[in-house]
């Protein structure tokens, strides 16, 4: 996508008020490992060692507007319980306001899911079985008239757990209309005509197959499909589908259009709708035509997708990915140990080195490689500009860290780089406690533990050292090149 017009989208986003309605989910993860069987019973039996709790469902909409700028508000149902008031609490730590109706006789949705070694092996779903009565209807229809009037833009997450009621939508569709507000559905089951009245829907491949019977397999069924369920509906302008490593496609009533998708690793699909209705209603709401927003959805929901859990993207990271750097892809430390912890949640192997690599050579490149081939994700500790004059002396580092930064995440053995301040890599290595610190065969093991290892060790990690291109080094290269001008 082009960066001038993505940053002038995400450039807009910091002023826009985004409202979602629909179903809020507390996502709880239960990690641990398992050793052994029950006595009670031929199964598995977890030892629990730490527990998170992230908002889904729409919470997870939430979390995708706030990650690209926005603010959020949420009008959502939620039971009087512990549940609903960590929901409620976690919407404030995201910055986001709510508008949240508290149902006494009706529990909080939540999935708990039982994870070991990286590998789920049990998912819990504490759903609402029953649809809601009249009174919880109007207590929402009337957060969501007071809530459409300060919104820039609306978007309705339908996860199917009974929030969404055709009156409940009804309502929506009417507020929105006399407030000018576009309203952008993520459908959820059959019969999409109780969305009426929304200026676009966007199920996925899946759900339109279901609502469409056709599969869209290709452009021509796809184009079929869209079509059919299309022409089912009586006050909807446009149908959207998003088509995974094949982008989205669109029918406006008249023709169909394609946006295809950039080639990428992908890692897991969690949520990847989620960030694809966020950003087009981002978009749309700072102004892009549709064709552009839903560019700007494909490339927001193909960035999230190569990372880890149910993620978002921040502005950053677009740019990043649409070419323009991100900022050196310098990591903020406090992202980075999220990021490590979702990594190993899903068995995977982390990965450290560190360095100054001022000016980047062939032995560089090498030495990256074999310690990307020796874990999963490799984060390499960057030595700030500071920290380069402390340990190389005047005139060095010839590059500044960002640049630096920038130079080594274009290599695809680096998954991400963290810039630290001090002479030694010690006190990141504490923070993020990667399974392996990966050194060059320059070193010896005892040469590393006060620079870090002993922290490693400390805490069951790993030190391996990695063998060196022989004649290849920064300051090498400086001397050949100050004698290349004599």
């Amino acid at each position: 996508m082009d960066i001038r017009t993505l940053s002038n989208i995400l450039d807009g986003a910091k002023d826009l008020r985004v409202l979602c309605v629909g179903d809020v989910v507390l996502d709880r993860f239960v990690y641990g490992t398992t050793q052994r069987v029950s006595r009670e019973a031929p199964v598995a039996v977890l030892d629990e060692q730490s527990i998170e709790n992230m908002l889904g469902g729409a919470g997870n909409v939430i979390r995708n507007l706030r990650a690209l700028g926005a603010k959020a508000i949420l009008v959502s149902l939620v039971g009087d319980d512990a549940e609903g008031g960590e929901v409620a609490e976690r919407l404030v730590a995201e910055g986001a306001r709510n508008r949240l109706v508290v149902s006494s006789g009706r529990p909080t949705a939540v999935k708990t899911r039982f994870v070991s070694n990286g590998h789920q092996m049990l998912c819990v779903d504490r759903n609402p079985k029953s649809g809601i009565d009249a009174d919880t209807e109007a207590a929402l229809i009337a957060e969501i008239e007071a809530a459409v009037s300060d919104a820039d833009i609306v978007i309705l997450s339908d996860y199917g757990r009974g929030l969404v009621s055709p009156t409940v939508s009804a309502a929506l569709m009417k507020a929105a209309k006399k407030s000018g507000v576009k309203v952008c559905v993520d459908p959820r089951g059959r019969d999409f005509s109780r969305y009426n009245g929304a200026f676009l829907i966007k199920p996925n491949a899946l759900e339109l197959f279901e609502e469409a019977g056709i599969d869209p397999v290709d452009d021509a069924d796809t184009a079929r499909a869209l079509q059919t369920v299309h022409s089912r509906l009586t006050d909807v302008d446009h149908l959207i589908v998003t088509r995974g490593s094949k982008g989205m496609s669109e029918f406006d009533g008249s023709d169909t259009r394609h946006v295809r998708a950039q080639p990428r690793q992908v890692y897991d699909v969690s949520g990847a709708g989620d960030t694809a209705i966020s950003m087009l209603a981002v978009a749309l709401a700072a102004g892009a035509r549709l064709r552009t927003a839903m560019e700007a959805a494909v490339h927001a929901s193909g960035e999230v997708v190569t990372k880890v859990g149910t993620a978002t993207v921040s502005p950053s990271d677009l740019i990043a990915a649409a070419g323009g750097g991100r900022g050196g892809h310098q990591l903020p430390l406090a992202e980075a140990v999220e990021i490590v912890a979702r990594w190993r949640a899903h068995g995977l192997k982390i990965g450290f080195t560190n360095g100054c690599f001022d000016l980047l050579h062939a032995g560089h490149v090498s030495y990256l490689a074999k310690a990307r081939a020796a874990c999963d994700r490799l984060i390499v500790g960057l030595n700030s500009d500071t920290s380069v004059r402390q340990l190389k002396g005047a005139g060095r580092p010839i590059n500044d860290a960002d640049a630096r930064a920038s130079v080594l995440s274009a290599l695809a053995s680096v998954d991400q780089v963290v810039v630290f301040n001090e002479e030694t890599p010690a006190a990141l290595l504490d923070a993020l406690k990667p399974d392996v610190y990966l050194k060059g065969a320059d070193y010896t093991i005892d040469e590393l533990l006060p620079l870090g290892g002993s922290v490693v060790l400390a805490y069951g990690g790993e030190i391996e050292l990695i063998p060196l291109v022989e004649g290849k080094s920064t300051t090498g290269l400086i001397e050949k090149l100050k004698n290349s001008d004599r």
